[in-house]
C-alpha cells in the first residue's frame, strides 16, 4: 500500500458566483417602489496551505477532485447571497505548484504561506445595484461568474540542510536513524528504499535536518528506476553527502565508482555543482570494511573531499560528522541574504492598453479580454433588456470601434471569448436592440417625470411641423 507521495495532479474548480436578483419593491399604494435586489455572493476560493503537520501528498492522490462551495443569489428587500466557503487545502513545507505544461506557479516553503490555486467567481450584480438617472428600475440583473477550473501539478521537494545520497544498501537510512530520531525501516535490502526519511539532528547550538534521499542507479537522471522521481528531494539541501558502503558484496562495484556514478547523475540532473560534498566511508567495524576504507581514503581527499569513518551499529564516528556537518549548514545559513520585508509590487497598464483586442480570423472576429469575456458570461442572453445592457457596455469600452477599424461589416460574425467557452452572434453596428419598448438600452419611460402640459403641446406641434416639412420635400411635381 502506498504511504509517501511527493507528486499528485490536482484538479480544482472554484465556487461559481451567486446570480444577482431582478426585483422591484411593492408594498400597499406603492406598487412600484423602486429595484431592491441584492447582489449574489463570491464563489469560494481554493487555496493551498503550508502545514507542517502534513508531510505527504498521499491525501491527494487518493481524492484529486476538489471543489468549493458556490456563492447564494441574491434575493428582493437588497438582501445579498451568501459568500461561499473557502476550501483549504493543507500541503508540506517545500511543495512546488506547477501547470501542466511544467510552468512554476508557486514555491510553497514555511508555515502558513499561502497560494490561491483557484479564483472564485464574482456574484452578479442585483438590479438595485445597476440602477442610475437614466435607468431607474432594471428589469434585469447580472448572472455569477463561472469559478476558476482547471489542473495543478503538485510536487513535493523536501527541506532539508543535508542530503545523505549513494547506491542502495549503503546504510543511509542507518545513519539517518542514529544521528537523529528517525526511525526508518532497516534491512540488507537488495532495492532502494521507496521514500525519502527526515530527521531533526542538535549539535551543540546548531539544529538542522538531515533527510536520507531514496538510493540511486546509473541513468537515475534519465528516469531509470526511481532516481529521477527523488532527486528533486536534494534541491533545498545545503550540504550533499555521499555514504560509500566499504563493506560491499558486490565484487563488481567499489567506493570509488560508486561515488563517480552518483556524482555522474547529479551533474546530469543539474543545479547541485555549488552545493558543498562530504564523504561518509560507512560500516567501517566490519574488517574489510576498514582495510578499504584505509586503501581509498587518500584518493578521496586528494579529489578535495572531506572524509568520515562511521559505523551506524557501532556508533563509530558519529559525533565528528554530526559537528562537520553543523558548522556547513551554519556557514550556509549565515551566508544566504536576509529576508526583506514584503514589497508591494505596482505594474501600471500602458496608457495605449484597451483591455482588449479584436483578430480578424477565418471568416469571423473574435473580441479577447477580461472585461469583455466576464460581461458575457454575466449576461443573461433571455432578457432583451440584459442584451441591450451588453452591448452599451461593449460600445463604451470601444468594441465596435475597433471592429470597425478591422474590417467587420453589419452581418458578419463576431465571437467573444475563446474557443471553448464563446459567444456567436451577428454585428449589427449601433443596433439599439434590447429592451426598445421602454425606450432606449436600459432606460424605463415609466420613472421619468410627467412633462408640463404646455411642454407636451409644443412637442406635439414639433413633430406635426417635421412632418409636413418631410411631405413637401418628397411631394410629386
Amino acid at each position: 500500500m502506498t504511504t509517501f507521495v511527493d507528486r499528485v495532479e490536482l484538479h480544482v474548480a472554484a465556487g461559481n458566483g451567486g446570480h444577482g436578483c431582478a426585483s422591484v419593491h411593492r408594498e400597499k399604494f406603492k406598487p412600484l417602489g423602486g429595484p431592491d435586489g441584492g447582489n449574489g455572493g463570491r464563489g469560494g476560493d481554493v487555496i493551498l496551505v503550508v502545514d507542517q503537520s502534513v508531510t505527504t501528498l498521499l491525501e491527494y492522490h487518493h481524492s484529486p477532485h476538489r471543489k468549493a462551495t458556490n456563492g447564494k443569489p441574491g434575493e428582493g428587500g437588497h438582501r445579498s447571497g451568501k459568500d461561499g466557503s473557502d476550501l483549504v487545502l493543507p500541503v508540506p513545507d517545500g511543495t512546488v505548484v506547477l501547470d501542466k505544461r511544467g510552468n512554476v506557479l508557486a514555491d510553497l516553503i514555511g508555515e502558513g504561506t499561502t497560494y490561491i490555486a483557484a479564483q472564485g467567481g464574482r456574484g452578479g450584480l442585483g438590479n438595485a445595484a445597476l440602477a442610475s438617472a437614466r435607468r431607474k428600475a432594471p428589469g434585469f440583473a447580472l448572472l455569477g461568474e463561472p469559478g476558476h477550473a482547471g489542473d495543478v501539478v503538485l510536487e513535493l521537494k523536501t527541506v532539508a540542510d543535508v542530503a545523505l545520497v549513494g547506491y542502495p544498501s549503503a546504510g543511509k537510512s542507518s545513519l539517518i536513524s542514529v544521528l537523529s530520531a528517525a526511525k526508518p525501516k532497516i534491512a540488507d535490502y537488495p532495492f532502494t528504499t521507496l521514500v525519502p526519511n527526515l530527521g531533526v539532528v542538535t549539535a551543540g547550538s546548531t539544529v538542522y535536518t538531515i533527510a536520507d534521499v531514496p538510493g540511486l542507479i546509473p541513468g537515475a537522471s534519465q528516469g531509470k528506476g526511481l532516481g529521477l522521481e527523488f532527486l528533486r528531494h536534494v534541491e533545498r539541501c545545503s550540504v550533499l553527502v555521499h555514504v560509500l558502503d566499504t563493506a560491499a558484496l558486490e565484487s563488481e562495484r567499489d567506493p570509488l565508482t560508486d561515488l563517480d556514478v552518483i556524482e555522474a547523475e547529479l551533474a546530469e540532473y543539474g543545479g547541485l555543482e555549488d552545493r558543498p560534498r562530504l564523504v561518509v566511508l560507512n560500516k567501517v567495524d566490519i574488517p574489510d570494511g576498514k582495510d578499504l576504507a584505509d586503501i581509498i581514503r587518500p584518493d578521496l581527499e586528494a579529489r578535495g573531499y572531506q572524509v568520515f569513518e562511521a559505523s551506524a551499529i557501532a556508533h563509530l564516528g558519529l559525533k565528528e560528522l554530526s559537528f562537520a556537518l553543523a558548522d556547513i549548514v551554519g556557514k550556509a545559513r549565515a551566508a544566504r541574504p536576509k529576508e526583506e520585508a514584503t514589497r508591494i509590487v505596482i505594474r501600471p497598464k500602458a496608457v495605449d492598453d484597451a483591455g482588449f483586442k479584436v483578430v480578424a480570423e477565418d471568416g469571423f472576429y473574435r473580441v479577447v479580454g477580461e472585461k469583455p469575456e466576464r460581461w458575457v458570461h454575466q449576461t443573461d442572453f433571455n432578457n432583451d433588456e440584459a442584451v441591450g445592457y451588453l452591448a452599451d457596455r461593449l460600445n463604451r469600452l470601444g468594441v465596435e470601434e475597433e471592429l470597425v477599424k478591422a474590417g467587420a461589416r453589419a452581418g458578419d460574425e463576431v465571437v467573444i471569448g475563446p474557443e471553448d467557452n464563446a459567444v456567436v452572434f451577428d454585428w449589427e453596428p449601433t443596433l439599439a436592440a434590447g429592451a426598445e419598448m421602454l425606450g432606449r438600452r436600459g432606460e424605463d419611460h415609466r420613472f421619468e417625470a410627467p412633462r408640463p402640459a404646455a411642454q407636451r403641446r409644443r412637442d406635439r406641434d414639433a413633430e406635426r411641423d417635421d412632418a409636413d416639412e418631410e411631405y413637401e420635400s418628397f411631394k410629386p411635381f
